[in-house]
């Protein structure tokens, strides 16, 4: 008698399909799963596998080359990690205390005074709404600012959560007392973003790997995300991030993510126990604005 496949488990994929499915990522999204992230890539696939039903990684092989909403389905499983609201709390202090009161100062006489700021890799939205309350807490008379924080993810299942704007648990434990009464209407178990604040985002579905345009910024945060990419991919990246940002502006990247060898001369600055890159201000930093992706 042949398997029952309604009550089996799924074949584990094997070392040669793993291979194709890395191929086949890197190929379409530019996202490398080396060896350093071996010990959950295979277990991600394989999960992914018994979540759908499908019996073989080859079954699984021809689902996301055969179908685009397939492919990012399973993207996404592999790339979801767990945030949380001021998940790195030395990087919003100098969001606090250096980036605002330095942009504060530049732009005091401008009209309009804009505040630009891009959440590369936003996920399901923590990190862009700690931004917003940061700045409508700290920034003085918030409201005669044009503020924008453009949140960008390649996950449209995440950005779908991030614009609800609903949260609960884990994901807002270091939210005060204050911030949740001041930013967030309460509903029962969670807690949900007010308008304020939700109005100074903007979510959109992006693929660094694409090229698109977003302008000048004042500081752009991409945290762990950057890790996912190969060296060389990397490098193409940062130099993007570089000349989206206007002389003086500042970027954030992951605690365990590193600027060494990179091909930009950003300054390195500290405050408190948060490292941080700022653009140079002066002759050598004036370039075009560029879109971000592939090529120049």
């Amino acid at each position: 008698m042949g398997k029952d496949k309604s009550s089996t488990m799924p074949d584990a994929a094997t070392a040669s399909e793993l291979d194709e499915f890395r191929t086949l990522i890197e190929e379409r999204s530019a996202i490398l799963f080396d060896a350093s992230r071996e010990r959950f890539f295979a277990p991600r696939v394989n999960q992914y596998l018994r979540e759908i039903g499908e019996q073989d990684a080859a079954g699984l092989l021809r689902r996301i080359r055969g179908s685009n909403v397939e492919y990012d389905r399973f993207l996404e499983s592999l790339l979801t990690q767990e945030t949380s609201f001021f998940r790195y709390p030395a990087i919003f202090q100098a969001l606090e205390r250096v980036v605002l009161p330095e942009v504060q100062a530049r732009k005091l006489w401008s009209n309009p005074r804009v505040l630009r700021i891009w959440s590369a890799g936003c996920s399901t939205g923590e990190e862009p709404y700690s931004i917003a309350i940061t700045v409508a807490d700290a920034l003085p008379f918030a409201d005669a600012w044009q503020i924008e924080i453009l949140a960008t993810d390649i996950s449209r299942e995440a950005l779908q959560f991030a614009e609800r704007g609903v949260y609960a648990g884990r994901s807002i434990a270091s939210v005060s007392a204050a911030q949740l009464q001041a930013h967030f209407s309460n509903l029962g178990d969670t807690w949900r973003v007010k308008p304020r604040i939700r109005r100074m985002i903007s979510f959109a579905p992006m693929n660094l790997a694409r090229s698109v345009y977003v302008g000048r910024m004042d500081c752009i945060f991409c945290m762990n995300v950057l890790m996912y990419f190969s060296e060389q991919r990397r490098n193409e990246l940062i130099r993007r991030f570089y000349d989206a940002l206007e002389p003086g502006g500042l970027f954030f990247l992951g605690h365990s993510e590193s600027m060494k060898n990179v091909p930009v001369k950003f300054e390195t600055a500290v405050y408190g126990d948060c490292k941080y890159y700022v653009k140079p201000v002066g002759p050598a930093s004036e370039k075009k604005p560029v879109a971000l992706g592939k090529g120049s």
